[in-house]
């Protein structure tokens, strides 16, 4: 496949040349590729890795967003989903009470329950134990993929245990992949700044790091768009990628567009189109060691997502029946999408849609 705008940059000509021969691409390769506004040659290019990786296959998971509790702790800059104990609209469900609310909207299909919430001091580390082992006994066939990286070095702290020690007694109950949110950006600067009074840097890689050693495969994913300079993006991806040498255990790299606050924030207040095309694009040259990038609905809407699968996305997320964290912060996209739709989105962007499992095992090819 030639690329159909040739560009006379030199630099780009060398980073062309870098991704065909499959040599990876550097840090001044990265920003230079965010600077550029040559969205057509970066997308292609992109779309060539993803073509080589995944031939024309997108994947999708039939799955359900569940959040137990949003009383948390954190008081980071960006969220609007948090709560303080006995603030309204503060909840903490049991293991009872979430089952009654995924009994009303659960079929036969749902493959992964997609586990996230906020890091609620006011219950023990054996709440969220229980919580798991309640749903893996009502619903054995269902994939746990449960907390942040973020929230398992919250439980470290309440519970006194290694992260070994936590992810190990997860595990005992259900537990079988990590979600990918707490990384924000992977900066410390960044963390400062964003109050992002969670995980750090090297606890966020050390908990993937752990979960990998004790054999499970994880997600990953970079919050973009506030006030982190594009070197710190492309570090992100780095020490993502680094990681990734090491133990070979992330699944998936999920680029999240930031939401503004308010629902009513014009488009001024958010990443735009071409920003969020070019960050999955980008990712996808420089994550060479992932096998997929993910094009998330939810932060950058149904056809943005369609448009990204020809610009590196291999991955058009899942059902998710109803989101709740970027819908608080203002998204304006679906709560959750029907299999129908997300086939019918896969196809119209020339692809074949692929039912797949929390571990990319293919369960059904749409043809």
């Amino acid at each position: 496949m030639n690329i159909v705008i040739p560009s006379e940059n030199t630099q780009m000509q060398s980073i062309i040349e870098k991704v065909r021969h499959g040599q990876r691409l550097s840090l001044e390769d990265g920003v230079f590729l965010y600077q550029s506004d040559d969205l057509l040659t970066i997308g292609q290019l992109a779309n060539e890795v993803a073509m080589r990786k995944n031939g024309k296959k997108v994947y999708f998971i039939e799955n359900m967003s569940l959040y137990f509790t949003n009383v948390c702790e954190a008081h980071c800059a960006f969220c609007n989903f948090r709560k303080d104990e006995g603030q309204e609209g503060a909840y903490t469900l049991s293991g009872q009470q979430m089952i009654e609310y995924v009994e009303q909207h659960f079929h036969p299909g749902v493959r992964e329950f997609h586990i996230v919430g906020g890091h609620n001091p006011h219950v023990p580390f054996q709440y969220y134990v229980d919580s798991l082992a309640a749903l893996k006994q009502r619903f054995p066939e269902v994939t746990l993929k449960a907390y942040t990286a973020a929230e398992i070095d919250f439980f470290s702290r309440i519970s006194g245990l290694s992260y070994k020690e936590v992810l190990q007694e997860l595990m005992k109950v259900g537990l079988e992949s990590l979600t990918g949110g707490g990384a924000e950006i992977l900066s410390d600067q960044y963390r400062k700044k964003m109050r992002v009074d969670k995980a750090d840097v090297s606890q966020y890689l050390d908990v993937h790091r752990t979960a990998h050693q004790l054999g499970l495969r994880t997600h990953t994913t970079m919050l973009y768009g506030s006030i982190e300079t594009k070197e710190e993006r492309i570090r992100h991806m780095m020490h993502v990628r680094e990681l990734q040498d090491e133990t070979n255990g992330f699944l998936v790299f999920i680029p999240l567009s930031m939401q503004p606050i308010n629902p009513r924030a014009g488009i001024r207040r958010r990443n735009s189109a071409f920003e969020d095309l070019k960050t999955i694009a980008i990712s996808r040259l420089m994550l060479d060691n992932i096998q997929h990038i993910k094009a998330y609905f939810i932060n950058i809407g149904v056809q943005l997502t369609q448009v990204a699968l020809t610009m590196g996305a291999s991955d058009a997320h899942g059902t998710i029946v109803k989101e709740k964290i970027s819908h608080a912060a203002g998204a304006l996209t679906p709560e959750g999408i029907t299999r129908e739709d997300l086939i019918w989105l896969i196809k119209g962007a020339g692809r074949i849609p692929v039912e797949r499992d929390t571990f990319y095992n293919e369960i059904k090819v749409y043809e």
